[in-house]
């Protein structure tokens, strides 16, 4: 009966913990901190003005993007003030490791959670971009970006 007793009370103490876990969860890891709640079901917005809209929604089985994996996008990147395109990918899309920082932070928080097929328009402010620097000749100091990105492939 001891055994049992001491069982049972293992059982409560990591049940206790993956309760504390999923709420930690929920209160939210880096991507979801500071998100607001919007008018729109499909846009996710943070206080810092990055936003996530669902554009369209492919394969629900699809491939799904999570951090270290190799993904592959094509995409159109534009400043937000006058829309002027400053990049895209131009046939072969663009590959990289997610969530590594290869890219910047709005495309591996923006990206993470895709699925093959996916299209999102993502707008991601300078801290999640370029920041006070921006990108000579291209991108502005202090730049809001525009993306429509559409998922190809994770390997």
């Amino acid at each position: 009966q001891q055994q049992q007793g001491k069982q049972q009370e293992k059982q409560q103490q990591q049940g206790k913990q993956q309760e504390k876990q999923q709420q930690q969860g929920k209160k939210g890891g880096d991507s979801k901190a500071g998100e607001v709640s919007t008018n729109k079901k499909n846009v996710r917005r943070w206080e810092n003005g990055f936003e996530i809209e669902e554009v369209k929604m492919g394969n629900a089985n699809g491939k799904l993007a999570k951090a270290g994996k190799r993904v592959l996008v094509q995409y159109v990147g534009r400043l937000k003030s006058n829309g002027k395109v400053f990049d895209k990918s131009s046939g072969k899309p663009f590959s990289f490791r997610l969530g590594v920082g290869e890219v910047i932070k709005g495309w591996d928080v923006g990206v993470e959670g895709m699925r093959v097929g996916d299209k999102r328009k993502l707008v991601i402010p300078p801290q999640f971009a370029y920041g006070t620097s921006g990108v000579k000749g291209t991108i502005p100091p202090n730049a809001t970006l525009e993306f429509d990105v559409e998922l190809v492939d994770v390997k």
